[in-house]
């Protein structure tokens, strides 16, 4: 890998991306609100970042997202569902990474393998949800599985040898999941990153489009 591109690289698990790649000598180019005041839910604010970079990039992942957005935590019933809470998860965890989708075949090279990966989450998937409720948040997150399959197809025609993916990093310890992780055992940042990062590693050109966890196992759409 030659070059990588991490957005919401300030972010507990996109930080502790820069610094897995670094560990393994990859030049990391990083975007984020905190450095650079990009605002993924824009579209000026996305476009005037990235058309400012040239690549190729081996690799984009984008590490942004929210659980809990302006104080409203992922409701509990339908009672609960509001226009406002609904859209916010949408403009961050699906709109967000589909702007920056947007760039990602001018962005990557044509002649070699590239890897495009944004974090989605388990509870994104229709076939695996078997308790309900966090409606908002599950929404926005398999609109963002959506997007990501239908970009693995256009790229795939164009870049024959790119992967683009969703991929779940598990519970991870970091301010997005401190209130929700419950019973569930968690995995420090740096420990996520490098999951991933061997999940990233491993995937070939004919699993592009597909849905994996931090261990490496397919989840159902």
């Amino acid at each position: 890998m030659e070059n990588a591109l991490v957005i919401g690289a300030s972010g507990g698990i996109g930080a502790a991306l820069c610094r897995a790649l670094s560990s393994r000598q990859v030049p990391v180019t990083t975007l984020s609100r905190q450095e650079n005041g990009l605002d993924v839910t824009s579209q000026t604010s996305v476009d005037s970042l990235l058309d400012a970079l040239t690549g190729p990039f081996d690799l984009i992942f984008v590490a942004t997202g929210a659980l809990e957005i302006d104080g409203k935590g992922p409701e509990k019933a339908l009672r609960e569902v509001s226009a406002e809470a609904l859209e916010a998860q949408f403009r961050l965890n699906c709109l967000g990474p589909a702007l920056i989708l947007r760039h990602a075949a001018r962005l990557m090279p044509r002649e070699r393998v590239c890897r495009f990966a944004a974090l989605s989450a388990r509870v994104g998937s229709i076939g695996d949800n078997g308790l309900g409720g966090w409606y908002s948040y599950r929404t926005a997150k398999a609109a963002l599985n959506q997007m990501l399959h239908g970009a693995s197809i256009e790229l795939a025609r164009s870049h024959k040898q790119s992967i683009c993916v969703a991929l779940h990093p598990g519970t991870v310890d970091t301010g997005l999941t401190k209130k929700y992780a419950g019973g569930y055992k968690t995995v420090t940042p740096d420990d996520a990153a490098g999951n991933l990062l061997r999940v990233l590693d491993a995937l070939t050109p004919a699993q592009t489009g597909q849905f994996f966890d931090w261990r490496g196992e397919q989840i159902p759409w």
